[in-house]
């Protein structure tokens, strides 16, 4: 009996180790499939759906380690001297993290619903200050700190609400489909 309980634990996590490299690569191959640039810089794209997937199907930790590698790749490919991944992986691993952590102690449509909601928000509050105080001071070196707080009112903060809440129907219209395959 304990050694099947040792054979399916390691089968298990076996599993999930290869679950989270597909998603990975999924979320990479997606991530170089961008259509559209919004202010030069900001990308609409949905290579955050798989590890958003995975936040509620297993996680917030398997969500955001899959935002980790799509953005490690991602690093071998860039024009962006990694600032681009760095804004990525913390934005998106914010929405992954708090999305998952929601939805963990909330398993039903509803939950799931509050749960995205609540990462989106939360990705909105992580990305204006991420932008303020890291991302454009990299990029706009020397600019001053109302041109930071405009760029993030009028620009950062309604792109990341429309692409928090597109990411998120999206994943409420997959979801449940998915995670049957996957579990």
């Amino acid at each position: 009996m304990k050694l099947s309980l040792e054979n399916e634990k390691r089968i298990s996590s076996t599993k999930l180790v290869v679950t989270v490299g597909i998603f990975s690569a999924i979320a990479f191959v997606l991530q170089l499939l961008v259509p559209y640039k919004v202010s030069g810089f900001l990308d609409i794209e949905i290579s955050d759906l798989p590890p958003l997937i995975l936040s509620l199907a297993y996680g917030p930790l398997y969500g955001v380690l899959a935002e980790f590698i799509k953005n490690l790749l991602h690093c071998l490919v860039t024009s962006t001297g990694f600032v681009g991944e760095l804004a990525n992986f913390t934005i998106n691993g914010v929405l992954c993290l708090v999305s998952g952590l929601v939805y963990k102690y909330h398993k039903s449509f509803k939950g799931a619903i509050v749960a995205l909601l609540c990462g989106v928000a939360a990705m909105v509050i992580a990305g204006a200050f991420a932008n303020r105080f890291i991302m454009l001071p990299l990029y706009m070196q020397g600019a001053d700190s109302k041109t930071y707080i405009d760029i993030i009112l009028t620009i950062i903060v309604p792109f990341n609400i429309a692409r928090g809440l597109i990411l998120s129907l999206i994943t409420c219209l997959v979801y449940k489909k998915v995670s049957k395959v996957i579990k």
